[in-house]
């Protein structure tokens, strides 16, 4: 199993996955709402989006700007059900578990934070 260090390290290989950063509205948004805030709305996300074993609109239902937690999901290949096969071996059409749910929040969250910090 790779650390979230390592998941990082290999997206960023990916020229498509190394180009997503956040940006200032991004940044200021989540100061504004608090880094525990983000957290909920990635699981939330996550939880609504991802998690059931049907998706109707797979492959389409991550918008690629508009939220830091959407920015971090494209970054991270975990915008779909594809993504999280491709990259991640997540069988596709099988409900996620709530420690696979809670494993992406986390590299999601980290991934947020790196940013954070690199912006600083």
């Amino acid at each position: 199993m790779q650390t979230l260090e390592q998941a990082v390290d290999k997206l960023q290989k990916s020229s498509f996955r190394s180009r997503f950063k956040l940006r200032d509205t991004d940044i200021e948004y989540i100061e504004k709402k608090g880094i525990d805030t983000i957290r909920s709305h990635a699981e939330d996300f996550v939880k609504t989006r991802l998690a059931p074993a049907y998706i109707p609109n797979d492959g389409k239902q991550t918008p690629m700007k508009g939220h830091p937690v959407f920015i971090a999901q494209h970054a991270c290949a975990c915008c779909c059900r594809g993504c999280l096969n491709k990259w991640y071996k997540v069988p596709e059409n099988t409900q996620l578990t709530s420690e696979q749910q809670k494993k992406i929040v986390n590299l999601l969250m980290y991934w947020i934070e790196l940013q954070i910090t690199a912006y600083e």
